[in-house]
């Protein structure tokens, strides 16, 4: 009887070990950002080593995360796109999936590239990294955090997931402007897109801003009863913005958008991995899994047009 009783003590700390390991874990999130905002990664501009670098880093977590390889055995979908006198720039998306097999999918993103030395942006500090550690490693480690507890929690969700780490975003929002246009998937079957850009800065005062709170007419319901753990957040009504949910929203997919909003060091090669508030980012991680559960009680979302 002891040794059946030990088992049973055993098998639920077991069971009790791996939901935890699906809850958003600040240490991970500083692991993440700490290696795509380090000095190594130089910025993880677009066309360089350390945006190549970065893309790898993600299909390499996703690859753990056992995300399947969402476009015919790879990871890896390829785009070129010109900035003023660039022509011809390569980038890429990495995108993972989880199949349910359901009718429609959640989409999950966030951008992995951030401005290198400047060069292809405003050249206002040419010799010096953009590390980017906000903007947008902490999306970057976001979308990892929530690819692990839906690939990992053991509940088979009646939605399908696409998570997507947008390459090219801060040179005009390329990436997801390019999946817009060729989707792997009908856009028509996506319930709605989530985008993290910039969740790492938290301020108390300010709260998080949840944007596309008007994209939806269900999204005030599936807001109802979300627990903040003591993370304040706002909403805006707006789909359209300076970020890639922007592409979802003009081709009409519902959308969401999580922002701790502008600081001193944006676009500066200030903004380092220090000054992330991992703690704070895996509260609105649990606030974004809330959104994405609720909004899963509904077959469909309806989309609202805006002007």
């Amino acid at each position: 009887m002891k040794q059946i009783a030990i088992l049973i003590i055993w098998l639920a700390a077991a069971g009790a070990a791996t939901a935890q390991e699906t809850t958003p874990s600040p240490e991970r999130i500083k692991a993440t950002v700490g290696y795509l905002a380090s000095d190594k990664l130089k910025g993880r501009g677009t066309e360089t080593k350390g945006g190549e670098k970065a893309a790898k880093y993600v299909e390499k977590q996703f690859r753990s995360i056992g995300l399947k390889p969402a476009i015919g055995g790879q990871y890896y979908q390829h785009f070129v796109f010109a900035r003023g006198n660039h022509y011809n720039l390569r980038s890429k998306n990495v995108i993972g999936f989880i199949d349910n097999g359901a009718a429609r999918t959640v989409i999950i993103g966030a951008h992995y590239d951030h401005l290198g030395h400047g060069e292809l942006f405003n050249g206002r500090y040419p010799n010096e990294i953009h590390n980017g550690a906000d903007d947008n490693a902490s999306g970057v480690a976001g979308l990892l955090e929530l690819a692990r507890h839906y690939q990992g929690n053991e509940v088979k969700e009646p939605f399908n997931f696409l998570f997507i780490a947008f390459g090219g975003e801060e040179l005009g929002l390329h990436g997801s402007k390019y999946y817009t246009r060729y989707p792997i998937d009908s856009l028509g079957k996506a319930h709605f897109m989530l985008n993290m850009d910039m969740i790492g800065r938290y301020d108390p005062k300010r709260g998080v801003g949840i944007g596309g709170y008007g994209t939806a007419e269900e999204w005030p319901a599936i807001f109802k009863g979300v627990q903040d753990g003591g993370i304040k957040f706002f909403t805006d009504g707006s789909g359209k913005g300076g970020s890639d949910h922007h592409s979802f929203f003009i081709a009409g997919v519902p959308v969401l958008f999580l922002h701790t909003g502008g600081h001193d060091d944006y676009h500066k090669p200030t903004d380092d991995t220090p000054k992330v508030d991992a703690e704070a980012e895996a509260g609105i991680l649990k606030i974004a899994i809330q959104l994405i559960d609720n909004s899963m009680k509904y077959n469909r979302l309806t989309y609202v047009k805006q002007d």
